[in-house]
């Protein structure tokens, strides 16, 4: 039963009668405890709502377009409260962050419901048989953080004593026609080679309802007194790993006729190895797991570059960036000053002194980081960030400073970039 917050006006609900105050409690017959009832049993087209007002009991009746909203709205988008995770995984990042940051950053969420709503991973420790069978039912396709198919090994790497047995639910949703997006946080020594191989090889006696896979290696912070010791990845042994990876997307190639799985772009750059071109990407289906970002954002780049037109006179932009990506972003700024000779494009390296000097991408840089580091160089301009450093829809940085703070401390305009090759280049040249 979940209280109505207020009825959209003239939707299907508005238009019979349906009353702000008043408690859903069933559609249809079944009974309603979060978005995802909702959602599912509100599509059909003779919708009948079981309603409590002022504890009286009614029905409405409404007929509607399928899938059309009937125009409800609750106190929370899920309806209830997000579900916590219930693990305690060697790699979690929450784990390594500084003290003192915002409530928010340190509540780990590990809800199925937000994976098919949202695209969130989650391990599926905290489900039992009967949300599973719901899955199914409503045909629910969703991501998967499995990390390893060894099942002592799970237990290990998430310190939940459930996380091997909850390995089973992941065969289940496959074999009755689910369709998963599986991820693996690789962490040296541990689920790396051959238990990298037992994974790939047992996820891949489940396709083609495997649909694809990431492989992202362990982000180390400087915030690990205490908490198990994980190694970085070395150059030496994310070139292995690569080409551990190639190894499946060959035998998964041959037979599915798709790759499946990919490392994320960080691998190649600590491994000092060619981004792969775009027919390696297929149709990038972990582009939002760090899979093919930095190669679609060279081609879009290098597009955009085939047909833009100088509108400016002299111009200097600065742009800021992490370790890792700072040689395909200097590389891309030297063929916009190639070939504008008026632009002056300076990049600028960052580094991670808030989380430490083994976080090299750009989206966990600080804007204090960025105010330490920038104070006295040349910046010209604009500065350009990319929006990856910054909370979704805001203008604030993970350490809680704003936009607005950069620019008063360096005295200079601070321009937000998507991660998008037509964008960057739009911001580089063109006022």
């Amino acid at each position: 039963m979940v209280k109505i917050k207020s009825i959209i006006k003239g939707s299907p609900a508005d238009r019979c009668g349906v009353r702000e105050g008043d408690i859903l409690s069933e559609i249809n017959g079944h009974a309603i405890k979060d978005v995802l009832d909702y959602m599912y049993y509100a599509a059909e087209t003779d919708v009948a709502l079981n309603i409590v007002r002022h504890g009286e009991e009614l029905t409405v009746k409404i007929i509607k377009d399928e899938y059309d909203d009937i125009g409800l709205e609750f106190e929370t988008f899920l309806m209830d409260s997000k579900q916590r995770c219930s693990n305690n995984c060697v790699f979690c990042f929450i784990d390594q962050m500084p003290p003192g940051m915002r409530e928010t950053l340190y509540f780990k969420d590990d809800d199925a419901r937000l994976s098919f709503l949202q695209g969130n991973y989650v391990t599926l420790t905290n489900l039992n048989q009967e949300d599973i069978d719901r899955i199914i039912q409503m045909k629910l396709n969703i991501n998967v953080s499995v990390h390893t198919t060894n099942p002592e090994l799970r237990v290990k790497m998430m310190h939940n004593r459930f996380a091997g047995e909850k390995l089973k639910y992941i065969y289940q949703l496959a074999e009755n026609g689910i369709k998963l997006n599986c991820q693996i946080v690789c962490c040296p020594d541990l689920n790396d080679g051959d238990e990298l191989r037992r994974s790939l090889s047992d996820l891949g006696g489940l396709m083609p309802n495997i649909t694809s896979m990431a492989v992202v290696p362990v982000g180390v912070t400087k915030y690990r007194r205490g908490l198990f010791p994980l190694k970085c990845f070395t150059k030496e042994r994310a070139g292995e790993t690569i080409d551990i990876i190639a190894e499946y997307q060959e035998k998964f190639l041959e037979k599915f006729g798709t790759r499946t799985v990919f490392p994320s772009d960080e691998f190649f750059l600590i491994a000092e190895r060619d981004i792969p071109d775009m027919e390696y990407y297929e149709d990038f289906s972990q582009f939002e797991n760090g899979v093919g970002m930095l190669r679609s954002l060279i081609n879009e780049f290098e597009q955009a570059l085939e047909t833009a037109e100088w509108e400016s006179g002299e111009r200097e932009i600065s742009i800021a960036t992490g370790y890792s990506p700072y040689p395909i972003i200097k590389m891309l700024a030297e063929k916009a000053e190639k070939n504008f000779p008026l632009l002056r494009c300076n990049v600028y390296r960052i580094r991670n002194d808030f989380f430490g000097d083994t976080i090299t991408v750009t989206g966990l840089i600080t804007a204090q980081d960025l105010i330490k580091q920038l104070r006295g160089r040349s910046i010209g301009q604009e500065l350009l960030l990319s929006e990856a450093m910054l909370r979704r829809d805001s203008d604030v940085f993970l350490d809680d400073l704003t936009v607005s703070d950069v620019e008063r401390e360096l005295n200079t305009v601070v321009r937000r970039v998507p991660n998008d090759g037509y964008e960057l280049l739009d911001a580089i040249i063109n006022a």
